[in-house]
């Protein structure tokens, strides 16, 4: 069991870690586009506005896809589960929290699994979070 939580403590600290620089690199793009917005007078419904909140949208589920895609390696290399395919499915359920049964992971890693879903969980938060921030900020409530 405790190498089960090593290995669940590595990849929260490596998501977080991730998920932590990717934040603070759109936090950046998010102050810059809200002084070019005010410098040029931006309405807050328009192509450009649209355009950045898409962008920002992307960002955020490419942060998240790095995060699964990893956990789903993990999976796969540890011999967890056996198809690379199932693993990207089991992991994208399991980090949404959806987690519809876990028979498709070995049951000496279940463990991670479930750690997984935390971890997800608060990453999916941190990034609500931060969209609202966005939205609120470039007047677009």
């Amino acid at each position: 069991m405790f190498i089960h939580l090593a290995v669940a403590t590595i990849m929260v600290v490596l998501t977080v870690t991730i998920h932590g620089m990717g934040m603070a690199v759109l936090g950046r793009v998010l102050r810059i586009e809200a002084v070019e917005e005010r410098a040029h007078h931006v309405p807050s419904v328009s192509l450009r506005s649209l355009k950045f909140t898409i962008l920002m949208t992307g960002a955020l589920f490419f942060l998240h896809g790095v995060e699964i895609w990893l956990y789903a390696l993990l999976y796969k290399l540890i011999g967890a589960i056996h198809s690379f395919e199932t693993s990207i499915y089991f992991s994208t359920i399991s980090y949404a929290g959806i987690g519809y049964d876990d028979r498709y992971i070995a049951a000496s890693w279940r463990l991670v699994a479930a750690i997984e879903g935390i971890n997800g969980l608060l990453l999916l938060g941190w990034s609500t979070a931060f969209f609202v921030t966005m939205v609120t900020r470039l007047g677009r409530v």
